[in-house]
């Protein structure tokens, strides 16, 4: 199936909890594996606003995920520490390597990038500087604190 972006609805929400939500606030996904009717990995072209994040710090118990940098400059931040990836750089990171990770639009351009990902039913997510975990539930996550607690 051919693609065309313009035609991809282009999504702002996210899942997570209230509190968080504003840190992701400036991301705008347009789901490509979604709208090809992919089922075994998604696609997601992003953009992401200056002062933005790609999601909180996070790994996955199940899923790989990889990043190509279309346009822009963005920081990503792993329990490493700080890189710049410019266009034509990417990253992945494999399923059950507990390295936290996101992206974060620290220059004054709109950056764009796109996301690829697994999907499993089974995958837990985990968020190193947060008090939160997102365990698979029916069809959507569950966020739980670290306690195993429910979350809001």
């Amino acid at each position: 199936m051919i693609i065309n972006p313009e035609e991809v609805p282009i999504q702002q929400s996210t899942n997570y909890p209230e509190e968080f939500k504003s840190i992701v606030a400036g991301r705008f996904r347009q789901r490509l594996g979604n709208f090809a009717g992919l089922k075994n990995f998604g696609v997601n072209l992003v953009k992401l606003s200056p002062g933005s994040a790609s999601a909180l710090r996070h790994w996955h118990s199940h899923e790989d995920e990889f990043i190509y940098v279309l346009e822009g400059e963005l920081t990503i931040i792993t329990d490493t520490g700080e890189e710049f990836l410019t266009s034509g750089m990417a990253a992945g990171f494999p399923a059950n390597e507990a390295n936290g990770h996101h992206l974060v639009n620290r220059s004054e351009q709109v950056a764009v990038y796109l996301e690829i990902g697994d999907r499993v039913d089974n995958d837990t997510v985990y968020y190193p500087d947060n008090d939160l975990i997102a365990k698979p539930g029916d069809g959507k996550s569950i966020f739980t604190r670290k306690d195993g607690t429910s979350h809001g």
